[in-house]
């Protein structure tokens, strides 16, 4: 069917669920996992508005089928199932409404211009028949490792929302190598305005001195001559904050070239190592290997 359809249920078809009603209008090739995409993102319709795959169906309720070709959802569904083989999910831990990702480095949460591989991308593959698709409640840069919060139902992604624009209400705790050695002993805090400056090649970046007020506090763990492991617990929560503040106390990041760090062959060493909720921590230790590998007794003395 190369063009949307409307249906009026029948009195025969009344009190079906959404999914079997579509699974028996529609061409018997198309693979349920594609049903379920298109009632998850809004292309089925009932009496105009958007539905849930379980909704029983009434008599004379009229529902829109969107366009298809058998070789166009036979791809995407190959494409689903080629992404869930070759990207897993690195689960830490599960709750009611929750999902806790280990997020790798290099991964995005998001997909963009050139690339398809991306956390939402691997939770549609993994999770295409659920009726509500796990989405991610916060975001992460893409070569920052560690926790990713996704909620498994719309109350626990609202629940998520409200707590992350509340600042104060969950406790966002980071470690990071730094250049340098860290000249301070104790807990410090970092206090700075950032706003984002385009670039003379036409790029956008964060800058310090003016904009939004950012605030965090650093804790070393860790210091040598050439290199510090930092424990930084952020109270506000800009983009790239964490790479920008340091970066202007010339400690950048060990491998955030866009922030003044050097190369490196393990990438950008900032992760996101404790999430603090009202009723619920949450940690995940970072898996850099030496020089930078972190064992559980540097981070005894890191603040809860």
């Amino acid at each position: 069917m190369g063009q949307v359809e409307f249906v009026t249920v029948t009195p025969e078809e009344a009190g079906q669920k959404v999914l079997q009603f579509l699974q028996r209008r529609v061409n018997k090739d198309v693979p349920k996992s594609a049903i379920m995409r298109w009632i998850r993102t809004g292309q089925v319709r009932v009496n105009k508005g958007r539905v849930k795959p379980f909704v029983r169906l009434k008599m004379d309720d009229v529902v829109r089928i969107p366009p298809y070709t058998i070789d166009e959802v036979s791809n995407q569904d190959s494409q689903q199932r080629a992404a869930a083989h070759n990207g897993t999910l690195d689960i830490v831990s599960e709750s009611e409404g929750l999902l806790v990702l280990h997020k790798p480095a290099g991964l995005p949460v998001q997909p963009g211009t050139g690339h398809d591989d991306a956390v939402t991308t691997r939770l549609k593959a993994k999770f295409a028949d659920a009726s509500f698709c796990p989405t991610p409640a916060h975001r992460l840069d893409k070569n920052t490792s560690g926790l990713l919060l996704v909620a498994t139902s719309y109350s626990r992604l609202q629940e998520l929302h409200e707590l992350f624009r509340n600042e104060h209400a969950l406790g966002k705790h980071y470690l990071a190598w730094v250049e340098g050695r860290w000249e301070h002993s104790e807990t410090i805090e970092l206090r700075d305005q950032l706003a984002k400056q385009k670039q003379h090649d036409g790029k956008e970046r964060m800058e310090t001195g003016a904009g939004k007020e950012s605030l965090c506090t650093v804790t070393p763990l860790l210091v040598t001559n050439k290199k510090s492991l930092l424990h930084v617990a952020l109270q506000t929560g800009r983009t790239h904050q964490i790479r920008v503040q340091l970066s202007a106390r010339k400690h950048p990041i060990i491998g955030d070239v866009k922030y003044n760090g050097s190369p490196n062959s393990q990438g950008m060493l900032l992760h996101a190592w404790r999430i603090v909720l009202p009723a619920e921590t949450f940690t995940c230790v970072p898996t850099w290997k030496r020089p930078f590998d972190v064992s559980t007794h540097l981070l005894v003395n890191a603040p809860t």
